[in-house]
């Protein structure tokens, strides 16, 4: 847990009061391979810090085929955002694509901390910047730069995950085919 408030202190000092709050409200999940955190369609209300392992965040279109939205790995923070904002179902699920260490918290308990601990809410304004910020400079390499750019770009990120996880993975993430991630790398 101490990585959680490590990476939690990087965006806003908590007073001892507020992190005590926060703390006791995660608990720790152990998730294996394949297994979801969240499945599309199913309420959720659940947020957690990866430990260990890689998640992916992904879509599946109406004929079956899976577009990876995003990767969680170690020291991230995770949850979908806007079914929590909304308490709606969500439209993607996350699933564990390593063995997975979580510590998992209740986004309406943290909610419920808001008025008493001023330092809470900043965080999570906070932490909704940062996920702006990563959200926008997605969007914005998926228009500005070609695959092998943003290939790259993963590699430079995210050394290790192109070895970790199956490159249908990588490729699905990157708009690409499998066969054209192939090319990409073979160059």
């Amino acid at each position: 847990m101490e990585d959680l408030f490590r990476q939690l202190q990087t965006l806003v000092t908590l007073p001892e009061a507020a992190r005590q709050a926060l703390e006791s409200l995660f608990r720790p999940v152990s998730l294996p391979r394949h297994a979801y955190f969240v499945r599309a369609g199913d309420p959720t209300d659940d947020v957690a810090f990866v430990q260990e392992g890689i998640l992916r965040a992904f879509w599946t279109s109406a004929d079956g085929v899976e577009y990876n939205k995003t990767f969680f790995t170690e020291g991230d923070l995770m949850g979908i955002y806007y079914a929590l904002l909304l308490k709606r179902p969500s439209h993607l699920s996350v699933q564990a694509l390593t063995p997975c260490s979580l510590w998992v918290a209740s986004f309406s308990r943290i909610e419920a901390l808001y008025d008493e601990h001023p330092a809470i809410e900043r965080l999570a304004r906070k932490q909704a910047e940062q996920l702006f910020l990563i959200k926008e400079q997605r969007e914005i390499d998926l228009v500005m730069l070609d695959a092998k750019a943003r290939y790259e770009k993963l590699q430079r990120e995210y050394p290790d995950l192109v070895q970790r996880i199956p490159q249908y993975h990588i490729a699905s993430h990157l708009g690409v085919t499998p066969t054209q991630l192939s090319r990409i790398r073979a160059q």
